[in-house]
């Protein structure tokens, strides 16, 4: 992986939107954050143009975003929100400029795109709070990013979960939404799994649904080589009116089952307050015990 240095006192940060559109009276606490943090927000009008649910039309956002990634000023891209559009400009962006000089870029949910992505250009990226629901982010939540941003240690401690299996996991962890994981298999777009620690998280999907994601994420040989399996947020998750008959991680248990590595359920990242950031592309450790686990990026 490319190193990528951190952010200082008077770091420019852009904010863009790759995907849903946003108003300036949501990005307003987070400007503010950034700002108190003595960050510099890199933005303009065209942050809150729509197009539909799109912040713009495909063209408009993938020019946009490469015109961030292409600007030496700018130390990091923070990813306005997620929702649904990034799939959309993925193939329209040109990493070649970026990959002179990488900058971290920030974000989750619908950012899984850009994740995976940047996983398979060898560049390190942050999953993390958007400026989208900023200001309900728990104290916990903000600080582990800004902690990240100036390379600071993270350090998390979960509760002791049944569905866990017990061991240590060292290495890289790559992952995100499990819907976008799912809709990019197939692709030159879906991250290099083999040998790393994957990460999932989902919200506001039906149990059945996730069953199906998981199981054709084995069948197509992505979980077999893993040295781990971390599942964050399990936010929202429905059931039918004819009961699927087991919990959504019961079903995320059975689709490993047949692997040794180890498990944590748990994990403080995903969609809901205390959303904690998590460096993708980085050696990390992970320990699973019987009374707990411990998370330490390194």
């Amino acid at each position: 992986m490319k190193q990528i240095p951190f952010l200082h006192q008077g770091s420019k940060i852009g904010i863009a939107a790759p995907a849903r559109c946003v108003t300036p009276e949501e990005m307003q606490f987070a400007i503010r954050w950034l700002e108190e943090q003595g960050f510099v927000p890199v933005y303009d009008d065209r942050l809150f143009k729509g197009h539909y649910i799109f912040a713009g039309d495909d063209d408009f956002r993938a020019a946009v975003f490469q015109e961030y990634i292409d600007n030496e000023q700018v130390e990091a891209i923070w990813l306005a929100r997620g929702g649904y559009g990034s799939i959309r400009i993925i193939d329209k962006l040109d990493f070649t400029q970026f990959l002179q000089h990488p900058k971290w870029i920030v974000g989750f949910s619908d950012g899984t795109i850009l994740h995976s992505k940047l996983n398979r250009l060898g560049v390190p990226s942050l999953h993390a709070s958007m400026p989208f629901y900023f200001a309900n982010k728990t104290p916990e939540a903000k600080q582990s990013l800004f902690d990240a941003l100036t390379g600071k240690p993270l350090h998390y401690k979960m509760p002791a979960h049944p569905q866990n299996r017990i061991g240590q996991m060292e290495g890289e962890i790559i992952g995100g939404n499990l819907s976008v994981l799912y809709g990019l298999t197939g692709s030159n777009t879906f991250p290099d799994l083999e040998g790393k620690i994957l990460f999932i998280e989902e919200v506001d999907e039906y149990i059945y649904h996730i069953d199906r994601m998981m199981h054709a994420l084995k069948r197509a040989g992505k979980l077999e080589h893993l040295k781990g399996l971390i599942i964050g947020g399990l936010t929202q998750i429905h059931d039918n009116t004819d009961p699927f008959g087991m919990s959504v991680e019961e079903v995320i248990a059975e689709a490993v089952s047949a692997y040794d590595y180890p498990v944590c359920f748990g994990f403080p990242a995903g969609h809901f307050d205390d959303n904690r950031t998590v460096f993708f592309g980085q050696k990390s450790q992970l320990s699973v015990t019987e009374t707990g686990s411990v998370w330490d990026s390194q």
